[in-house]
């Protein structure tokens, strides 16, 4: 896996450190570990899955959607990254 060159660096984490460790995880079917790496994944893919479906099928409230399932994304890595900052 690629290592955090922010962490490399200058010595800690930043928002996106473990990702691929999640992602990696949620391919093996491991979902709960998944989550306890990454807990935004899960809102990410969310995010990620209804802009594809957007582009096909056209959804009344889309724009609404979209910002609320962005917010609630961000809102997670920022907690997480709160969170784990905190605990370390």
């Amino acid at each position: 896996m690629l290592p955090c060159l922010n962490k490399k660096y200058l010595g800690f984490e930043c928002m996106g450190c473990g990702i691929q460790r999640s992602v990696a995880l949620l391919f093996k079917g491991e979902f709960l570990q998944s989550f306890y790496m990454y807990p935004a994944l899960y809102p990410l893919i969310l995010l990620l899955g209804f802009l594809l479906l957007n582009q096909f099928i056209s959804f009344k409230y889309a724009n609404k959607s979209i910002i609320f399932l962005a917010i609630l994304t961000v809102a997670t890595i920022i907690t997480s990254y709160i969170i784990k900052m905190t605990t370390n």
